[in-house]
């Protein structure tokens, strides 16, 4: 596998490394390879319009259930009195901490929420858009196992935290450096988003997330930041996002609530996300979901205007359902899938950027299983309009598990959503007259003029999979994908290296470490 980070324009000559064979099919597919890696895109800008599936009656029936919500039942904000204070003075309807909208009340809010926000990169040309046209991928969040081949299913470690932060950068089909892609539990509670921040800035030149476990920890990840790009530009452009969840059903808890506002506070993004299990946080019905997750995300997402005018925010939604045999989650079904495209509707006609759905799997192992629930989910993200897809990468095992190989096969699919993305090209090359002009009737097109000139670019080509015939294959060891993926995993992490980081600025982010891990003791739960 090849490396993401060179620095240089496009044209400027990053001499890759050749393959085994200077020629051949080997030689040509890994220097176009290299070259593609070496350019990546910061972020996708897409030509493919989402998918619209419910019509305008069907949209306001949506909306007209969650304005009942959040009217006639409300939501509660448990263990927050400065939240409660917001909404009071915004002229909510209070009832202890249960707190009731009138008609109209959210959207009046949400109107200083922008509909596109920058989250800039400490390497520019990585910063990310979110929102519009434009889709952003970051890893798999909140494991707290981790997988491999090699030693099966474990507890994470900060070696493993590192490690996945190694195999995003080297990447050119993710955008985002993600946030607690697994949890480092050998590292005290109070004090791990210390090293998961840090994991982040020195291992990765790509935007990230913040420690969301409690408000002080959310302050510690903004000042950290603040570190990085300093005080002034973080005041008035967002740098770091924290990803909140609801407790649904119709509860925001104070936890939750005080780190979002620290977020807002600090002008920084927060990404709020319901995550109902049908049949358990919310209704069996799709529909019926759908309307309590729109009530609840709006709620947050007015709440984080209370606290800041104009503070970025991101309508999250995680649809999933479960089996109501045993009451285990399922995910990667199609209901949630198509339940998406509707999400999407809502989260443009709030005019949100949105986060929905990702590569979501219940299979214990990087196999078919995992990669059918994947693939359905993944594309539901991508036809519903999504403009930040949290979990692109490494979930298994229900999200209890992150997995290295999954990573490198979610990763490579990645890829091919980057060319899916692009649509269809029809100008006079693409249209091909001069081909046929050359070829006429009854005869290949493989050697023609026109074939040779768009060789390199006419397909995406997988770094994972194996399209030679099955006797060669066989011959060389009928090797799997997830064997394939497990030596690609080992060979980045391999030729991993860091990207530059001002020495100054490194050690002010050590010096900040040192003095927070040393005035507190050691909390391991």
């Amino acid at each position: 596998m090849t490396l993401a980070v060179d620095t240089a324009e496009p044209g400027e000559g990053a001499n890759p490394k050749q393959g085994s064979r200077s020629g051949g099919r080997a030689g040509r597919r890994a220097k176009r390879t290299q070259v593609v890696k070496s350019y990546g895109r910061p972020y996708i800008t897409r030509n493919l319009p989402p998918h619209d599936i419910l019509s305008e009656e069907n949209l306001v029936r949506i909306e007209d259930t969650a304005d009942a919500i959040l009217a006639e039942i409300g939501i509660e904000f448990r263990d927050d009195p400065a939240a409660l204070d917001l909404w009071r003075k915004a002229g909510a309807d209070l009832e202890g901490v249960r707190v009731r909208f009138p008609k109209g009340m959210i959207q009046e809010l949400l109107g200083t929420a922008p509909t596109e926000f920058t989250q800039h990169a400490r390497n520019p040309k990585n910063s990310v858009r979110i929102g519009g046209p434009n889709v952003v991928f970051a890893p798999a969040y909140g494991s707290p196992f981790v997988m491999d081949l090699d030693e099966g299913r474990r507890y994470g470690t900060i070696e493993d935290f590192r490690n996945f932060i190694k195999l995003a950068q080297s990447s050119p089909w993710l955008h985002h450096s993600g946030g607690t892609i697994c949890e480092p539990v050998d590292v005290p509670v109070n004090k791990r988003h210390l090293d998961m921040i840090y994991a982040h800035v020195t291992l990765s030149d790509r935007p990230f997330l913040g420690s969301v476990t409690a408000e002080e920890r959310a302050e510690d990840s903004i000042d950290m930041a603040r570190v990085v790009f300093g005080e002034d530009f973080v005041d008035h452009n967002c740098v770091i996002m924290g990803n909140v969840n609801v407790n649904s059903p119709l509860v925001w808890d104070g936890t939750m609530t005080k780190v979002l506002r620290a977020y807002a506070r600090a002008n920084q993004g927060s990404v709020l996300v319901p995550f109902i299990l049908g049949g358990a946080m919310g209704p069996v019905t799709v529909a019926g979901a759908i309307a309590q997750a729109h009530a609840e995300t709006l709620a947050g997402c007015a709440l984080a205007q209370l606290e800041r005018s104009g503070a970025p925010v991101i309508y999250g939604n995680f649809l999933s359902s479960m089996s109501l045999r045993s009451g285990s989650p399922t995910f990667g079904t199609p209901e949630p899938a198509s339940g998406s495209l509707v999400v999407g509707q809502l989260a443009r006609r709030a005019k949100l950027p949105l986060r929905c759905s990702g590569n979501f799997t219940t299979s214990k192992l990087p196999d078919a299983h995992a990669m059918n629930e994947g693939t359905m989910s993944m594309l539901a993200a991508i036809n519903c309009g999504a403009n930040f897809v949290l979990h692109s990468a490494g979930f298994l095992d229900g999200l209890l598990s992150m997995s290295y190989e999954k990573f490198m096969m979610d990763v490579d699919f990645c890829g091919a959503l980057h060319t899916y993305l692009d649509g269809l090209n029809v100008d006079d090359n693409a249209l091909a007259l001069d081909a046929f002009r050359e070829v006429g009737p009854g005869n290949h097109f493989f050697g023609c003029d026109h074939t040779m000139r768009n060789y390199e670019t006419a397909y995406f080509d997988s770094a994972l999979a194996d399209n030679d015939p099955f006797e060669k294959w066989e011959e060389n060891g009928a090797v799997d994908a997830a064997t394939r993926a497990n030596k690609a995993w080992k060979e980045t992490l391999a030729g991993y290296q860091a990207p530059s980081l001002d020495a100054g600025v490194d050690e002010a982010l050590k010096d900040f470490v040192t003095r927070k891990k040393a005035a507190s003791e050691d909390q391991w739960y």
